[in-house]
């Protein structure tokens, strides 16, 4: 406790004796303390959240420049240029917006403009945090700056993301090659590490939540845009990043619509209601879909709906270590043989899952991919058929040697409200 009522001093006696501090000295030293106090705070605090975001970023192993030096050395490449946000977010930990890499062997260098700087010192102290947005310059003229003053001969882009503009700029000023390298940074993040996985497993035990105080929502009246609206709510209660992304809730006929928007359309008796959606947290997402019916299902939605569940359960039965993503599409048509369904289906029917929603690789019959031990995947066969209606059921699995962990709870059989 900070104590400036007097000082003490000690008699000959060995009693001590309490000095007296005039008034206007102690309102002095107060003043001296607390402006001492408000230039130390705002650095301990910084240095705090800048301790706290690192701990957690070295927890989650997201920083990933060594596998991409790695690909550089490799390649014999002298940089790699980095666009993408969820590849920023992957190389670095950066969690905002608008912002860039140049990573080299050597050297690492944050582009980013003021907006951000602040948040950059925190989250990438690492970095050499530059400000490309002066007057009249462009990321071009940065890029073309370390180019020159690191003697970079080659630099790999995401030739999938980097506009044709931004390109254009810097091919015009600078001399370094630059080398197309689309879906390499991608391809790193197909499998997760254990802190990568726990956060969508966190992801996914939110949204089933969000889900089951959704259900007593849905009745007859209430519009799709609401209850998309309260699923949203629903999800950040239960501990979501309040990014959310656009969710799918339709009913009626709309749910043939394969990525149908809610609008403002009133549940009605005998709908089914569709919703797929998903999550965020620590950045990480998880994503899901259940069908249900408002009332009792009719003898078609109950045909169409076992077909759907026998779909989805004999592609989740294929899927392990080393299954090609076209045996599993072929094992999701199996159950639909003989039945008039087959040509209301849609080949893709699944994508791994992490920072972004549609990660690589995808279950589709036109690719050649293997699944691989840590990657999490989704699983959405459906049955969409025009003017009358669809069915969707997806589940969020976790790769394993000899089979699947499903991240999601909620049961596969029909629910009927």
């Amino acid at each position: 406790m900070l104590s400036i009522s007097g000082s003490t001093r000690v008699n000959s006696t060995g009693a001590s004796t309490q000095l007296a501090i005039p008034l206007v000295v102690r309102w002095k030293m107060i003043v001296i303390f607390l402006k001492a106090l408000t230039k130390v705070l705002p650095t301990a605090t910084l240095l705090i959240r800048r301790l706290e975001l690192q701990n957690r970023k070295e927890r989650v192993t997201m920083l990933n420049e060594t596998k991409i030096r790695a690909y550089l050395e490799k390649e014999n490449l002298d940089a790699f240029f980095i666009a993408k946000r969820v590849n920023v977010r992957f190389t670095s930990g950066w969690t905002g917006d608008d912002s860039f890499i140049l990573l080299t062997q050597e050297g690492q260098y944050f582009l980013t403009d003021p907006r951000y700087t602040e948040q950059a010192d925190i989250e990438v102290p690492d970095y050499e945090i530059i400000n490309w947005r002066l007057p009249g310059r462009t990321v071009g003229d940065t890029v073309a700056r370390l180019a020159s003053e690191k003697n970079i001969k080659t630099i790999a882009f995401e030739a999938d993301y980097l506009t044709y503009d931004m390109y254009s700029d810097f091919t015009s000023k600078t001399k370094a090659e630059f080398v197309q390298a689309g879906g390499v940074i991608d391809r790193m993040r197909a499998i997760k590490s254990p802190k990568e996985i726990q956060y969508m497993r966190n992801a996914c035990e939110i949204s089933c939540r969000a889900l089951n105080r959704l259900l007593p929502e849905i009745r007859i009246g209430i519009t799709e845009k609401e209850l998309a609206a309260k699923l949203s709510l629903y999800m950040v209660q239960e501990g979501a990043d309040t990014q959310p992304y656009g969710n799918i809730l339709i009913s009626g006929a709309n749910t043939s619509l394969l990525h149908g928007i809610p609008s403002k359309k009133s549940i009605e008796y005998g709908d089914f209601v569709l919703m797929d959606f998903g999550c965020q947290y620590e950045g990480y997402m998880s994503d899901m879909t259940r069908t249900v019916v408002v009332g009792k299902a009719s003898e078609k939605q109950r045909e169409v709906y076992e077909l759907e569940k026998q779909s989805l359960e004999a592609a989740e039965a294929v899927m392990k270590n080393g299954a090609a993503v076209k045996d599993i599409y072929q094992a999701s048509l199996k159950p639909l043989e003989g039945t008039e369904y087959p040509q209301y289906t849609y080949r893709n029917i699944g994508h791994s899952i992490g920072l972004f929603v549609h990660e690589l690789p995808y279950i589709d019959e036109q690719y050649d991919d293997v699944l691989e031990t840590g990657m999490v995947m989704t699983i959405e066969p459906g049955i969409y058929i025009p003017d009358w209606g669809g069915v969707r059921i997806e589940d969020q699995v976790l790769i394993t040697d000899d089979g699947y962990e499903n991240m999601i709870s909620i049961s596969h059989d029909l629910i009927e409200l």
